[in-house]
């Protein structure tokens, strides 16, 4: 994981202090902050309350396959407080060993969650895509052991992506 920042003007921005095109800030008399600092502040209030519930939509889909709670990228604003301005929340997409059935049930939630926001990143629609991968490769196998009348029908194919334990992980920089 790479934390990023929205642009480089943004984060030059978000110093306190920072100079503009026009000129360095000029704070107010009595420390109030200058109009360009409130505006970032604004926007940072902004990215925090999005990119926290980009990331709380995640964890509410993902289920018993979120590894843990989200884990945030922080930027200070002019004002010293801390904003979120970046996220992730890791799923284990791994194959059920053994189970092509649960297998299938589970990238359907894994998926789920990955769609979970009103606006997926790149990076979630890479995460359903791969989820997507594993659940056709469980139906395939069904399929497979459905027509030979397999009496081991939860066994594993040949073709069938390994167990290794993978997680995937969803992030959301803003």
């Amino acid at each position: 994981m790479i934390p990023v920042a929205s642009s480089a003007a943004a984060a030059r921005s978000a110093q306190p202090g920072a100079a503009t095109a026009t000129g360095p800030a000029r704070r107010p008399p009595g420390g109030g902050k200058t109009a360009d600092e409130r505006a970032v502040i604004a926007q940072l209030t902004v990215t925090d309350r999005h990119v926290r519930s980009h990331e709380q939509a995640h964890l509410a889909a993902a289920g018993p396959y979120a590894t843990g709670g989200p884990t945030y990228i922080y930027q200070q604003g002019p004002d010293g407080k801390l904003y979120v301005v970046g996220g992730e929340v890791t799923l284990d997409d791994s194959p059920v060993s053994g189970d092509p059935r649960a297998t299938v049930e589970k990238e359907k939630t894994v998926i789920a969650a990955a769609n979970a926001p009103a606006d997926p990143s790149s990076q979630d629609r890479a995460v359903a895509a791969a989820a997507a991968t594993l659940e056709e490769a469980a139906e395939r196998q069904l399929r497979q052991s459905d027509q030979q009348g397999s009496s081991s029908p939860g066994g594993m194919a040949a073709d069938s992506p390994p167990n290794d334990a993978s997680a995937r992980v969803l992030e959301c920089y803003f």
